[in-house]
């Protein structure tokens, strides 16, 4: 099953060197949710190929607007495109005014239903059952409500031992009942256990998306043992002062979360302008977390 994330923007508050704001795309076994969508989101996926119409979920973090700006455009975009399909919108209570009053002045009726659900910043929920995936959110601790997201796969059926299953005769119409742990009982009175006819699905995997917030153990048990682990980094901690006067994180206490929460992996963003060279944030956080990436635009994460 694919599961994989695309940066299309990794700066803080100011677009700079190139760099653009917060927005992700996360590809699902092909079912595509967007997260966060700062300006220029749906040009940057223009530019890495990347087909807005095929967005089916939107998950906002909260409302500075380095992380919704380009939101609007994007909806209207998906309008004058002709698209049909539905769009579910998860994200601040306050989004919803802020939609309706832009289509409102704009005296536009969308072609499609924009279907939005309001996160709790005070408490964690489950959001969305997908066929493809869970999702969850969790008050994360920022100057204004802010949530973050993880996504976790389900647990897929175990796969068909093809080779014996053919060589015992047993009908694939019966296929779908071993992948459940039905247990197949031949002509002969024989039983097959299912668990011998099939291999386990490999176990679901995880990705935490941690928008803005000042490292505070609140929301940790939210994103224990992911394999993914996103979370911003928006200083050196040479400036720790400041990460926490405007409620933000350092390189090196990303690295420092990530370890306490058992993460296999780190990828780290949100960076603040005056970073031009991204090497120093990297190098600081792999200080306490060896496998720590950057999140750089264009580039295509697995997990």
């Amino acid at each position: 099953m694919r599961f994989e994330v695309t940066i299309l923007g990794s700066n803080s508050a100011t677009p700079l060197y190139g760099r653009n704001h917060t927005a992700q795309i996360l590809n699902c076994n092909e079912t595509i949710s967007l997260i966060d969508c700062g300006e220029g989101t749906q040009l940057q996926m223009q530019r890495y190929g990347l087909k807005v119409n095929r967005i089916k979920y939107i998950f906002i973090s909260h409302l500075h607007g380095d992380h919704y700006l380009g939101l609007v455009g994007l909806i209207s975009s998906m309008h004058l495109n002709g698209r049909k399909e539905d769009l579910y919108l998860f994200g601040p209570a306050g989004l919803q005014e802020i939609i309706d009053l832009q289509l409102h002045y704009a005296e536009t009726t969308l072609r499609y239903n924009l279907i939005f659900k309001a996160t709790n910043p005070n408490h964690a929920a489950y959001i969305l059952a997908d066929t493809n995936f869970d999702v969850q959110s969790f008050p994360l601790s920022h100057r204004i409500n802010c949530t973050g997201f993880v996504f976790k796969q389900k647990q897929r059926l175990p796969k068909i031992n093809r080779a014996l299953v053919e060589s015992l005769d047993i009908p694939t119409t019966y296929y779908p009942l071993l992948k459940q742990g039905i247990d197949y009982t031949d002509n002969k009175g024989k039983l097959h256990r299912a668990i011998d006819l099939t291999t386990p699905a490999p176990p679901p995997k995880s990705y935490a998306f941690c928008s803005d917030t000042v490292n505070t153990p609140s929301y940790w048990p939210y994103i224990t043992s992911v394999d993914l682990l996103y979370h911003e980094a928006t200083f050196l901690h040479e400036m720790i002062d400041r990460a926490i006067e405007t409620f933000h994180t350092t390189a090196l206490q990303a690295g420092e979360i990530a370890k306490k929460v058992g993460a296999k992996q780190l990828l780290i963003g949100h960076f603040s302008a005056r970073y031009k060279d991204l090497q120093p944030l990297l190098l600081e956080s792999k200080t306490v977390f060896e496998n720590t990436l950057l999140a750089i635009e264009g580039q295509t994460f697995e997990i």
